[in-house]
């Protein structure tokens, strides 16, 4: 009987000295899934973006104003000269503008977790930059992912990612050719 207790003592302790864990080895483990939930872990976020906004105004103010004086008479036997002054001033303005966006992008952004925040949903930030023929286009994310958002690919769509921020920034020929020259600079700054 005394064996036997002591060899169950001697496996209770060996199995805590060699237990499993679960985040090593995750990939072969029956009970967890290898999903991002630590500083330092990569998701994968998938980003599938469509936006659309347009906006037309269109302003119109005038304003005139006329002042007139005219005088005339006589002083004595001498005539005072007809004399006749006007002023006037006229203000107009019209102004329209419309402005129309539309964006697309579809791709996907390795990201890591920054920090775990205390209810468990994890900050994350990754970037990605592409180069084709001198032209560099670069995708920067940043948010907040909630762990039961990932999927069990370890991947999350970048509509479920609170407070997202998402830029593409492009360097290059034709982001060089959009923008307006110093000399229109230089007049929208005079006028």
């Amino acid at each position: 009987m005394k064996r036997t207790i002591l060899i169950i003592l001697s496996l209770v302790f060996a199995s805590s000295m060699f237990a499993q864990n679960m985040r090593k080895n995750a990939q072969v483990s029956l009970f967890s899934d290898n999903k991002a939930s630590q500083p330092g872990d990569a998701v994968t976020i998938l980003v599938v973006e469509s936006t659309t906004a347009s906006n037309n105004s269109e302003t119109s103010a005038g304003r005139k104003s006329d002042i007139g004086l005219s005088a005339s008479g006589n002083v004595g036997t001498s005539t005072i000269p007809n004399n006749q002054v006007a002023l006037g001033t006229n203000n107009n303005f019209q102004g329209s503008g419309s402005t129309k966006t539309t964006g697309n992008i579809s791709t996907k952004i390795s990201a890591t977790v920054d920090t775990v925040l205390a209810n468990g949903n994890m900050v994350i930030s990754g970037s990605k930059k592409i180069s084709i023929n001198g032209e560099d286009q670069t995708i920067r994310i940043k948010g907040i992912v909630r762990p039961s958002d990932i999927s069990p690919d370890n991947s999350v769509y970048s509509y479920n990612v609170s407070q997202a921020e998402i830029t593409f920034e492009g360097n290059g020929i034709i982001d060089n050719v959009q923008k307006p020259g110093w000399i229109t600079k230089f007049l929208h700054w005079l006028f």
